[in-house]
């Protein structure tokens, strides 16, 4: 009898006698609440107010849709502008940013080489990127494509964004990553975007291609999607296309243009309403679209179930949050299992997804603007139509201080007022000079004019130094991880020298990784 239990528990099928109808699937299929036919109805016939609701709400200047229901795309539609003060309208096939909606799409891709029996998801990664190392040399050994799609490397949250926001390209940033502290592998989780790249570079390598070429090989083109590419360049040459915008002073005004490319597999699709309702045709089909496989299902399904805890439980009632290959994957409260993600660029872009395996049903919204937690909530109103027949709760109030706190500013003087009788600082001649770091290279105190500049990255981009008090000075980044507003200490060392003998710059020091040493 345990036996059993555990067996119905995990979802099996036990042997019984024949049936003249299907037999009742196993209780961990079985939902808490019937979704009735005419709520889902209700539901596609309200998405325009739903739409109109959370653009109001949130003044996102554009906003495109797409629902798909049992195999096919029942919606798909565009609201707004495409760039605030123009004319041009969004419609279903302008194409956006989908940022970190890239997640599942490359996930897919990566499926596709599984199902070849080139590559699986516990290949190591460096038996096709030789030279890819993590601080640990018995983690460097193991680590697998599927650990890092998990995000279960141990490689600190966010590792390598700082690089890419210097202008650092993709193997400079993936060998860099040897350098940060590990966390337990794979009992630990943090979200990362270029470990994520990883895995997907070397799939690409099982392939004897590159990453852009992969995806429109085995999926864009497979699945018809021949609006969506991993290539910004291409993006950026579509007569159709959603302008990103951020938010100064109250109003959504265009923003600096996010250029993704280096961790294009996590964060670097651009596509369009229909072209999406391919793809989550594709994955709510497991793998099959109009009888078409594309990917075979044993293949797919890895990706799309749980394969790590991605949230703490801080009661036992509260419902944890995994995740698979790339996708986010839930219970919801009417006990479905869901299949989920958002994308986020703080200079333009947010998006969702949500679908419901089981019922054969999912929605998908892109914004022009960076996060404020209407495309989440355009998503969750929706199924909660579905699932209820009536909304649950005002989503937005919930979501919008979440991504509120997201988009602050950092840095640990914003807000302050300067100090009204600061302690002068050193002459320039001794602050001057270049500093080093071996994970972020090269910074340079420059004298311009009457003041300084700090110059950072491969590029050496200049920073104006504005004096705060004694050996503090300060500097305004923007950058896709320092949203608007956000203020960086720079800090000089004085080791009693002729010169000061380092700098710790605060924006770069999250991993403790933001001193230079002058050589």
């Amino acid at each position: 009898m345990l036996l059993c239990v555990a067996l119905l528990a995990a979802g099996v099928a036990l042997p019984g006698p024949a049936r003249a109808v299907d037999p009742p699937q196993p209780p961990p299929m079985v939902p808490g609440v019937v979704i009735q036919p005419r709520n889902v109805d209700a539901a596609i016939a309200a998405i325009d107010s739903i739409a109109a609701t959370y653009m109001k709400m949130s003044g996102v200047p554009g906003m495109a849709v797409v629902i798909v229901r049992n195999g096919k795309t029942v919606v798909a539609r565009g609201y707004g502008v495409r760039k605030a003060g123009a004319p041009e309208r969004v419609d279903a096939d302008t194409v956006f940013q989908i940022a970190s909606l890239s997640k599942p799409v490359s996930a897919s891709v990566i499926a596709r080489r599984v199902a070849t029996g080139t590559l699986s998801w516990d290949t190591p990664v460096v038996s096709q990127l030789p030279w890819f190392e993590l601080a640990d040399p018995w983690v460097s050994a193991h680590v697998t494509v599927g650990d890092l799609l998990s995000h279960r490397s141990g490689l600190p949250d966010h590792a390598g964004d700082q690089l890419e926001d210097l202008g650092y390209d993709q193997r400079t940033i993936l060998e860099r990553l040897r350098q940060l502290p590990l966390d337990p592998f794979r009992a630990s989780y943090a979200y990362t975007n270029f470990g994520f790249t990883a895995a997907a570079e070397a799939a690409a390598a099982s392939a004897g291609t590159d990453w852009a070429n992969l995806g429109d090989q085995e999926l864009f083109k497979p699945l018809g999607m021949t609006a969506s590419s991993y290539r910004f360049a291409d993006f950026a040459a579509r007569p159709n296309r959603a302008v990103g915008h951020v938010k100064i002073d109250g109003h959504w005004i265009p923003g600096p243009e996010r250029q993704p490319d280096a961790q294009a597999p996590a964060g670097g699709v651009t596509t369009s309403a229909t072209d999406f309702g391919r793809w989550m045709t594709m994955i709510l089909g497991l793998g099959t679209v109009n009888g078409e496989e594309i990917i075979p299902p044993e293949a797919l399904l890895p990706a799309i179930r749980a394969e790590t805890v991605s949230s703490e439980v801080p009661s036992p009632s509260f419902r944890p949050s995994t995740y698979g290959y790339g996708f986010g994957v839930g219970v919801d409260a009417t006990g479905r299992v869901e299949l989920s993600h958002s994308g986020a660029f703080a200079m333009g872009a947010g998006t969702s997804v949500r679908l419901l395996p089981r019922e054969g049903i999912g929605i998908a919204v892109f914004t022009n603007a960076s996060p404020t937690g209407a495309a989440e909530s355009v998503t969750r109103s929706f199924l909660d139509r579905v699932e209820f027949g009536v909304p649950q709760r005002e989503w937005y109030a919930d979501y919008q201080p979440f991504f509120e706190k997201l988009m602050a500013p950092v840095g640990a003087l914003v807000g302050q007022a300067a100090p009204s009788g600061p302690v002068p600082a050193p002459a320039a001649s001794w602050l001057a000079g270049t500093y080093h770091s071996d994970y972020f290279g090269d910074a340079e105190i420059a004298v311009a004019g009457d003041g300084l500049v700090l110059k950072l990255g491969p590029q050496q981009t200049p920073h104006p130094l504005a004096h705060w008090d004694g050996l503090v000075f300060t500097f305004t980044p923007r950058s896709e991880n320092a949203p608007a507003g956000s203020i960086s200490q720079v800090t000089f060392v004085d080791s009693g020298e002729a010169a000061a003998s380092a700098i710790t710059i605060e924006l770069l020091d999250a991993e403790g990784m933001g001193t230079f040493t002058r050589p």
